[in-house]
């Protein structure tokens, strides 16, 4: 089946896009939009990929489900197109970004300014129905994207992978910690932040801090 997407994950992804419960949950997906409103748009599900070549990545952050409000998914984890109001776990990871690094809260959710310097916004399920949470989770999407985290553990080396709450947290066990740096917290959602859980992780600094201890380019966040 041929997918459009970057070169660089095509080449690893390619005997993927022919497993059968991939075909099986693309004759899914394409059907969900045909007969109801899904989210991001169709030419977006694979936005994240395709912004964030292989060999450029440098950070992970692992998302579950696209938002499933009208205009806010658009194909990248915890981000929302310009103008669209940051939702209350985007503004927690702001806040977080403030107290950490003093970096002004931006005057928009559009995080594809930190896709383009290669930290892939990964959403575990990449697609969603409108007004129904979850509603495209175990149809296949997990399977694919427990693949590209194997992909970026065993072809890349020093890549920092953000895993906030506990679904995000379960998939360390596909992630090769001798060489990549993990880090964990509570999710940012409000729930979680409320309680202490998410405030105070520091992730982007000690991301950063890393990314400079193996040569690597500082994200801009």
């Amino acid at each position: 089946m041929n997918v459009n997407l970057d070169s660089s994950w095509k080449k690893e992804l390619e005997t993927t896009f022919n497993e059968p419960y991939f075909l099986e949950l693309v004759r899914f997906i394409k059907q969900e939009y045909r007969n109801h409103t899904c989210y991001p748009p169709g030419k977006n599900i694979f936005s994240a990929l395709d912004d964030c070549p292989l060999y450029k990545l440098k950070v992970v952050i692992i998302g579950q489900d696209p938002y499933h409000g009208k205009g806010q998914a658009h194909g990248y984890c915890f981000s929302v197109p310009n103008g669209v109001n940051p939702p209350p776990s985007l503004i927690n990871i702001f806040k977080e970004l403030e107290d950490d690094l003093n970096i002004t809260i931006p005057d928009n959710g559009d995080l594809t300014r930190w896709s383009k310097q290669g930290v892939l916004l990964l959403n575990s399920t990449l697609t969603v129905r409108e007004n129904l949470a979850g509603s495209h989770q175990n149809k296949g999407w997990e399977i694919f994207t427990d693949k590209i985290i194997e992909i970026i553990s065993s072809k890349r080396n020093n890549v920092v992978f953000l895993l906030w709450g506990s679904y995000a947290k379960s998939k360390a066990k596909l992630i090769d910690n001798a060489n990549h740096l993990i880090l964990t917290s509570g999710h940012p959602s409000p729930l979680s932040a409320n309680r202490g859980y998410w405030f105070g992780n520091k992730h982007f600094s000690k991301t950063n801090s890393y990314l400079k201890s193996n040569g690597l380019d500082e994200v801009l966040w």
